[in-house]
């Protein structure tokens, strides 16, 4: 994109934690006759730089068609949302009341610095003279809007709702362990991505969160009540334009599917069980179960509970990325978290048949190192002219999924080489 003068009088720009005075291009910004106004206070971060000469001191209504603007179908939003491609990137850039985009801008932040799922924010100009600000995020790739994820056939519509509500639940619970009161959650206010044979929810809108050191759960359940009713009338109304009868009876069950799941999983990580000190079997079973769910354990802590020896278990839960941590350990390949389950499925499957073809014992170091070299990385070669936003791993747990369909259809195990055959004749997933 060429340069443009921001305005006359040179903005300032913070890169990180440091504010600077830039120097502009001395062309007028178009169209000339627009009153620029005071240049506004402008907060980029570096890998956004590429946004600099983007006319922050103009309301976002009045920004130029010559920008590369791109068409994005997005959801019901309350302030007004436009999107650009910039030297191959895709940002949002949002204007709202600035104290709203204000806190909007440091509660994603937040949420990045605690690896949680949610929208990149890259930059914030602030115009105090118009009471308004422009938040910047970079769009979220390979995501997919709820609306997409339903619009298939009955039976991929039944299969996608379900997998839906299950990244809602979990996102929500992630967000309240973070001490994050979300306020508006919504199937508008989320994004999707496939993550191996799951979802995984991204929040994209944070105009009415909060950072909070915890919340209690009172305000725990109140933002559930938000979430249930919000993608209760969401549901509803797709069903509706898609003409599907017994919309609302759908909805009603999806909303009570949702809240169990929270519930169940708020459950999980918070349960404090009674156990004897000496039963070694029931503290590695609750370890393994929240493993399984991907989260890692930092601690371990028996509280003794009464003179006859037994104590309370609880654990300190870490972040959700138990196996894409170990993926990466193990590979060098980074995936998210579901995604790395399946992969390392793959794996050890692969170690027991080589081992089982070569009637000898191989080390796990020598099995991931064949893995990577000799299947994953020459099938993903294979895979990239039809890998959904260029998503390798993606793709590759998708081929697995369709490799495990062929062979419920044969009865027999195909093999990789045949189920790429079919993948690649189908051009990627169904």
């Amino acid at each position: 994109m060429p340069r443009r003068a921001l305005s006359r009088a040179s903005p300032r720009i913070a890169f990180g934690d440091v504010v600077i005075n830039s120097t502009a291009d001395a062309r007028p910004l178009e169209p000339p006759h627009i009153d620029t106004g005071p240049a506004p206070r402008l907060r980029l971060r570096e890998e956004a730089s590429v946004l600099l000469d983007l006319p922050w001191e103009l309301p976002l209504e009045s920004w130029p068609p010559s920008l590369p603007f791109v068409d994005i179908a997005v959801g019901e939003s309350r302030h007004l949302v436009l999107f650009l491609n910039i030297d191959g990137a895709t940002y949002a850039v949002k204007e709202e009341p600035l104290e709203v985009a204000r806190r909007e801008f440091l509660v994603l932040r937040r949420l990045e610095d605690a690896a949680l799922p949610a929208v990149e924010a890259v930059g914030l100009s602030e115009s105090p003279e118009r009471s308004t600000g422009i938040v910047a995020t970079r769009f979220l790739a390979s995501s997919i809007q709820v609306r997409r994820l339903l619009a298939k056939a009955p039976q991929a519509a039944t299969w996608a709702r379900e997998r839906i509500l299950d990244a809602m639940a979990s996102l929500l619970v992630d967000l309240h362990r973070a001490g994050v009161f979300w306020g508006d959650g919504s199937l508008n206010n989320t994004l999707f991505r496939r993550d191996g044979d799951r979802l995984q929810a991204y929040l994209v809108d944070a105009e009415t969160s909060e950072l909070l050191p915890s919340l209690s759960d009172g305000q725990r359940l109140y933002d559930l009540d938000i979430l249930l009713e919000n993608v209760g009338f969401g549901l509803a109304d797709l069903a509706a334009i898609g003409g599907r009868e017994n919309g609302d009876d759908e909805a009603i069950s999806a909303v009570g599917n949702l809240e169990r799941r929270y519930k169940e999983l708020w459950h999980e990580l918070h349960d404090r069980p009674e156990v004897r000190m000496s039963d070694r079997h029931a503290v590695r079973a609750r370890v393994r179960r929240l493993n399984e769910l991907g989260f890692s354990v930092d601690e371990i802590n028996l509280e003794p509970s009464d003179p006859t020896g037994s104590v309370r278990l609880s654990v300190v839960v870490a972040g959700r990325r138990f196996h894409s941590r170990e993926l990466e350990e193990r590979t060098g390949i980074v995936a998210l978290e579901n995604q790395a389950r399946v992969l390392l499925n793959d794996l050890r499957e692969y170690k027991a048949w080589i081992e089982w073809s070569e009637n000898r014992t191989v080390s796990s170091r020598r099995a991931n190192e064949r893995w990577v070299q000799d299947v994953f990385r020459p099938t993903t070669a294979r895979l990239a002219p039809v890998a959904v936003g260029g998503d390798l791993v993606q793709a590759y747990c998708d081929l697995l999924e369709h490799k495990w369909l062929l062979s419920e259809q044969v009865g027999r195990d195909v093999g990789l080489e045949a189920a790429l055959s079919s993948y690649l004749a189908l051009v990627g997933p169904a």
